[in-house]
C-alpha cells in the first residue's frame, strides 16, 4: 500500500490516517522529526491492518471450519450453540463455555498460520468433552497431527504456557 504523507503547518500535535483508495493518506504537524513520524506511521498502519484482520474474519467460516474438525476428529458427536470469533481476548487465544456451548477465538489468531487457529479451535472443541486439562482433555487434543507443532509455535511466541500438554 502507497503512504502519503501531507505535512500542514496548522497541524501542532496530532498525526491521523485514512485510507483513501489503495493510498495511506497521513496528516501530521509541518516540523515533526522524519524519523519521529516514521515510527507513528508504521504504528498506524499496524493498527489499520490489525483492524482490517479482525474486519475480514467470517464467523460462517469459522463454523463451517469447526464442524469439519468435528468430523473428522470428533466423529460428529460435539454440540455447541455459538462459535464466533472476538476482539476482547488480549490474554488468551480462545475460550470455551461447554456449560452454553460457546466458544471464542481471538481475532489475533488471523496472523497466524492456519495450523495454529485450527490447534486452537481444537483445544476450544475438546473442552466441550472435557471442561479441563486432564490427560483425557490432551488425548482428544493430541489427536490433531499438527498440536505438538502447533504448542511449539505458539511457546517460542511465548504465549503458550510451557505445562500446557503433561506428555
Amino acid at each position: 500500500m502507497q503512504v502519503k504523507i501531507i505535512r500542514s503547518p496548522r497541524r501542532s500535535r496530532s498525526v491521523s490516517a485514512r485510507v483513501e483508495g489503495d493510498t495511506f493518506v497521513v496528516r501530521a504537524p509541518a516540523l515533526i522529526a522524519e524519523a519521529e513520524l516514521q515510527a507513528i506511521v508504521e504504528r498506524l498502519k499496524e493498527r489499520w491492518l490489525q483492524r482490517r484482520r479482525r474486519d475480514d474474519l467470517d464467523d460462517e467460516a469459522l463454523e463451517r471450519r469447526a464442524r469439519q474438525l468435528n468430523r473428522q476428529y470428533f466423529a460428529g458427536q460435539l454440540r455447541w450453540q455459538s462459535i464466533r470469533w472476538v476482539s476482547n481476548q488480549a490474554g488468551r487465544w480462545g475460550s470455551c463455555t461447554p456449560t452454553e456451548g460457546t466458544i471464542r477465538l481471538s481475532c489475533r489468531l488471523a496472523a497466524l498460520p492456519t495450523f495454529v487457529r485450527d490447534y486452537v479451535l481444537m483445544h476450544e472443541l475438546a473442552h466441550l468433552l472435557e471442561a479441563n486439562h486432564s490427560p483425557r482433555f490432551w488425548a482428544l487434543v493430541n489427536r490433531f497431527e499438527k498440536s505438538e507443532r502447533a504448542r511449539g509455535y505458539l511457546m517460542a511466541l511465548g504465549l503458550e504456557a510451557i505445562e500446557a500438554d503433561p506428555q
